[in-house]
């Protein structure tokens, strides 16, 4: 239940630093997390036996107990000390595609990276053009992510190919990448399956972040977009805005290179309204123009007039 609850603050504490400020709760879910706090604060549940034969009337019956999990002993987040400074590389000659794949080499084969990849996950490695004229930014890979070796593949990845769509462009004509290249840990249960994210550390964004500035360098593109406030944060330095709405929709400057802050696709995930889905849109129009991207009449008007 501890670590249940600590994912849980963890990601609550994520959705507030992105500026989600209100979330829907069911009143099953509210129910349950009566019966918790009721169960918890109870001079019975201090034992065991309390716990397995609950008294009380709103106790959660066995059918509600029976799917918690019992995770294995481990820290939430790497202490800064179990995350060494990095180490400087260098990349060999040749063309862009040459360095690119030396590049996710030493990524792929780095020993601190696979240290904190678990048994049958990936290191995950930028994808995309190496001749891109934008390059997206997130913050780190998730569980569709980690088993597949590549970043935004789930649901927000799928949502980010629409967003690129709707941009007039495809998946494959521009560069994708995530300042960790592991998934941030979290416990496991029995079976060895971990259960929601956490951001990063500031000590893990500090080992990866030479290996996004040196994708940067090889693809060199026009501009850069950063996807939430994580990834913000990894990208100015972590402290400098409180919220993500302080610095959205600005263009700020990474590694010489002109950068665009916008909420993640998990946020639209969130937020279905036509007012949050047109907020990153127009930050995507400020992206389009910058990059000297054709604009229609119609793509400006994209959730303007819609119910």
């Amino acid at each position: 239940m501890h670590a249940s609850l600590t994912a849980l603050t963890a990601e609550l504490k994520r959705l507030k630093a992105s500026g989600v400020k209100t979330l829907s709760v069911s009143e099953e879910s509210l129910r349950k997390l009566r019966e918790v706090v009721v169960a918890r604060s109870s001079p019975q549940s201090a034992t065991p036996a309390a716990v397995a034969k609950p008294e009380s009337p709103v106790a959660a019956p066995p059918a509600y107990r029976a799917p918690v999990r019992e995770f294995v002993a481990k820290p939430v987040a790497p202490d800064a000390a179990t995350i060494p400074a990095p180490v400087a590389f260098t990349l060999p000659e040749g063309d862009k595609a040459a360095r690119w794949a030396a590049l996710r080499a030493q990524v792929l084969g780095d020993p601190v990276c696979r240290a904190h990849v678990r048994p049958g996950k990936q290191v995950v490695f930028g994808v995309g053009s190496v001749d891109a004229k934008i390059m997206f930014v997130g913050e780190a890979p998730g569980a569709e992510e980690e088993v597949q070796g590549e970043p935004f593949v789930g649901p927000a990845g799928q949502l980010l190919n629409k967003m690129i769509g709707a941009m007039g462009l495809k998946r494959e004509e521009i560069y994708i990448g995530n300042i960790m290249n592991w998934r941030p840990e979290m416990p496991v249960d029995a079976r060895g399956m971990q259960f929601g994210n956490r951001p990063p550390t500031e000590s893990e964004l500090a080992y990866c972040l030479p290996y996004l500035k040196a994708q940067i360098e090889v693809v060199n593109p026009d501009l850069l977009v950063a996807l939430g406030s994580t990834a913000a944060q990894g990208l100015l330095g972590v402290g400098t805005f409180k919220t993500l709405g302080e610095v959205r929709g600005q263009w700020r400057e990474f590694a010489g290179k002109p950068l665009m802050v916008t909420y993640h696709p998990s946020y639209i995930l969130r937020n279905q309204s036509n007012r949050s889905k047109r907020m990153i849109w127009e930050d995507l129009l400020k992206v389009m123009e910058r990059a000297s991207l054709p604009i229609t009449d119609k793509q400006r008007g994209f959730f303007l007039d819609r119910a």
